[in-house]
């Protein structure tokens, strides 16, 4: 049998109010609980540092690193903290380590270099010969295998520029260079132009000439991306020490024979006519 219960209207009042009252107490709880509870700052959450989830890391091989070490006269760790830098780049880390080394090699300047050696190169055909004096700060060095390869580097270097005079702007005398300018102001291509133009003309002109005289400016015979004073500056970083091109002298077979008179043929035929 099923038996059926009612509930009147008065009954349940009792009941909806009691619910309705744990109901209040619940929230009320919860509230307070959210009010203890620390909130975290929105400046917090915004400057809040961010890691990626996957770090890669770059392996760089040993024989690549001595690669680069052989290459650029760095340190082995050096190299390799290059490589995992550029990402394993051989390029991009060799100019990292040759950027280090010339900025490095600048607080080396002003060293004294005392020591050092004369190296001499006769062309082939013995018609041309030089001698470069190369200084350095040690002997140790001024012995080591890769500061002599830079002497013999610098004694061919000359032999292969004729207009080469010395070895850099410090050589050039403030009377030749005014004497320049004066010969270029006269040009006749100039004659009629602004004060100004001629002057800029003349000085863009003259430090042209003077650059073909300095050793250290020329495109370097075996490498023209560069030129010499970089390469120098390349076996310093190298090598660790000061090194200056001091003076260098160039010799050609005949340059100091007198020269003959030129021949009067005319004067000479006049002189068999009259039976001299």
């Amino acid at each position: 049998t099923t038996e059926i219960y009612t509930l009147s209207l008065h009954d349940a009042l009792p009941i909806s109010e009691t619910m309705l009252r744990c109901a209040l107490c619940l929230v009320a709880v919860e509230s307070a609980a959210s009010l203890m509870m620390p909130v975290a700052s929105t400046r917090s959450v915004a400057t809040a540092p961010r890691f990626s989830p996957l770090t890669m890391e770059v392996k760089v091989d040993a024989k690549t690193v001595k690669a680069l070490r052989d290459q650029t006269g760095a340190g082995m760790m050096d190299c390799k903290k290059a490589l995992v830098e550029a990402e394993g780049d051989v390029d991009a880390a060799t100019e990292a380590l040759r950027a280090k080394g010339l900025a490095a090699v600048d607080k080396k300047a002003g060293r004294s270099a005392s020591e050092g050696m004369i190296e001499t190169y006769i062309h082939t055909g013995a018609k041309l010969g030089v001698m470069v004096e190369v200084n350095c700060e040690t002997d140790f060095v001024a012995k080591s295998p890769d500061f002599q390869e830079l002497a013999k580097a610098l004694a061919m270097q000359v032999a292969a520029c004729p207009t080469v005079d010395v070895v850099d702007a410090s050589g050039i005398s403030e009377e030749w260079i005014e004497k320049e300018k004066t010969i270029e102001a006269q040009s006749e291509d100039l004659q009629g132009k602004p004060e100004q133009i001629i002057e800029k003309i003349v000085t863009g002109r003259v430090d042209k000439a003077i650059k073909t005289k300095l050793l250290m400016a020329q495109p370097y015979i075996r490498d023209t991306d560069m030129s010499v004073e970089e390469m120098v500056k390349g076996y310093i970083a190298k090598l660790g020490e000061n090194i200056k091109v001091t003076r260098f002298v160039r010799f050609n077979v005949g340059e100091t024979a007198e020269e003959k008179p030129e021949e009067d043929f005319a004067a000479e035929v006049e002189k068999m006519k009259a039976g001299k």
